[in-house]
């Protein structure tokens, strides 16, 4: 089977979600090659897409609250959204790449490449059979308006409000969030602190703000560090301007680093891991069964992450770090605590998605 898998930068999640889909194809023996259709116009076009909504979530998350809050006004018109609009021009460029390069299967992990294969089969071309993969805990705006064969969705939970939106409850598949296999892999966390150099006599908070650093992790650092003993790992993402300000405050306190392949074995080493509610960072840390506190959400999708997970035992809410955090990591010190934590993540989040997606696209190559 030949998969093509299509996502934007637009935050590390989406990208990480197909990465983690591509990896299970992959291992069951099949193709995939994995895109950014926007580079089809070139890596400006690209780049300034990818740019511009990093920078709205690091600087002015409240006018991406802003932007999304409008979306979700707009859906209730009965008309195609201006974000279909703005895709529309990507349909020559698209058809001419699958033309060259035909697979079995499409998978999109981002809105935005929904939104053109739609506007390709609105224009009669034939497209191969396409999944669409959530990555958020809510049916974001405008993903009713596309035209996928599957809605891949975090959890049955979710059935009713995907479905309210007008997306066919038969298209609907809960197989949850795709994460990579070290993810769901088990390992020894003693020898895992031997290896990343973490001590063993102290409780470990792993503080991270997703792949571009948001979160207001500096109040967090300072917070944590004033209240809580024991060592401290902090995630800057690709943010260096974030992680050269937290080393200069608080190099000799805490351990601070850009992005690492480890955040898996990091989660597993930690005792508490405390960061903003992204889709995928939440997903990945209730397969690994790490106690979570989600902290100052960017207005909008994460929002309603923080909310899912918090009212379902599987995090601990907070949205002001200088009061709240100090009562949630004492809370999370209790190993009982912890435990039932991650009891709850078991619960609610499906622990195999990604190989589910996988036998999910191998069925419908078959039938196509």
């Amino acid at each position: 089977m030949d998969a093509l898998i299509l996502s934007c930068g637009t935050g590390g999640g989406h990208n990480t979600a197909g990465r983690a889909v591509e990896q299970a194809l992959t291992a069951a023996g099949h193709r995939a090659a994995f895109m950014d259709p926007f580079l089809l116009k070139g890596a400006r076009t690209s780049s300034t897409i990818n740019n511009a909504y990093i920078g709205v979530a690091q600087h002015a998350p409240h006018a991406f609250g802003a932007v999304y809050a409008l979306g979700n006004a707009y859906r209730r018109l009965p008309f195609r959204s201006p974000v279909y609009f703005a895709n529309r021009s990507m349909v020559p460029l698209m058809e001419k790449y699958l033309d060259e390069h035909p697979c079995d299967v499409i998978v999109t992990t981002h809105l935005f490449p929904a939104e053109i294969l739609t506007s390709m089969k609105d224009h009669g071309r034939a497209v191969p059979p396409t999944v669409f993969i959530a990555t958020d805990y809510a049916c974001i705006p405008f993903t009713e308006e596309t035209d996928c064969d599957r809605y891949v969705i975090p959890s049955p939970l979710f059935l009713d409000e995907f479905a309210s939106r007008g997306i066919p409850r038969e298209r609907l598949a809960p197989l949850g969030i795709p994460v990579r296999q070290d993810f769901m892999a088990r390992g020894d966390a003693s020898s895992l602190k031997a290896a990343l150099n973490l001590p063993f006599d102290k409780k470990i908070v792993l503080v991270a703000g997703g792949s571009i650093g948001a979160g207001s992790l500096e109040a967090v650092v300072e917070t944590a560090l004033g209240s809580f003993d024991g060592h401290l790992v902090v995630i800057c993402g690709n943010n260096a301007r974030l992680q050269g300000r937290l080393t200069e405050r608080f190099g000799g306190q805490c351990q601070i680093m850009a992005q690492t392949p480890r955040m898996a074995d990091y989660m597993r080493c930690c005792d508490i891991f405390v960061s903003k509610p992204g889709g995928l960072s939440s997903t990945e840390a209730a397969n690994v069964g790490t106690a979570l506190i989600h902290v100052t959400p960017i207005p909008g999708c994460e929002t309603k992450n923080m909310a899912f997970f918090a009212s379902h035992g599987m995090s601990l809410p907070v949205t002001e770090p200088e009061k709240e955090l100090p009562a949630a990591l004492e809370r999370l010190t209790d190993v009982s605590a912890r435990t039932e934590m991650a009891a709850c993540q078991r619960k609610y989040i499906p622990q195999d998605a990604a190989p589910a997606i996988c036998n999910l696209l191998e069925t419908l190559a078959k039938e196509k």
